[in-house]
């Protein structure tokens, strides 16, 4: 089964992992996985003073900011995971690539804010379940 791991770097995506681990029918060295972790942009001014070279090299150490503790978790327990970063909305690029990829299933953490909070703040947990067409596994 090839699994994609939505992460942040936040609380939730360890509750995830953490989730991950005692449920070993997905959690499994026999499973493909990818880890995903995806950048908001910068402005397009802000982008434009500091050049392309150093915005993308900003995006690239957030981003292993992120995955790095995520990769050496799981290299503890066997497996040997892609990494993948991206840099836009992060609801939009999950979809996108879950069903570019052709992957099985998207696991991801989730904030948990209730139905008015996403009204206001939005969330990526929402963008994710209305635009994937692969089954999303949330953890809270």
């Amino acid at each position: 089964m090839k699994v994609l791991l939505a992460v942040d770097g936040s609380l939730y995506t360890k509750k995830m992992l953490a989730y991950l681990t005692t449920h070993d029918e997905v959690f499994s060295a026999k499973n493909e996985f990818t880890i995903l972790t995806v950048q908001a942009a910068l402005p397009p001014r802000a982008r434009a003073a500091v050049g392309a070279e150093i915005a993308n090299s900003y995006y690239a150490d957030e981003a292993t900011k992120v995955t790095a503790p995520v990769v050496k978790f799981l290299q503890r327990h066997g497996i040997e995971p892609k990494v993948v970063h991206k840099v836009g909305s992060a609801g939009e690029l999950i979809a996108k690539t879950a069903t570019a990829g052709k992957f099985d299933m998207v696991v991801m953490g989730s904030h948990g804010h209730s139905a008015l909070g996403n009204l206001v703040m939005g969330s990526v947990t929402t963008q994710v379940l209305a635009h994937c067409l692969v089954p999303v596994l949330l953890v809270r």
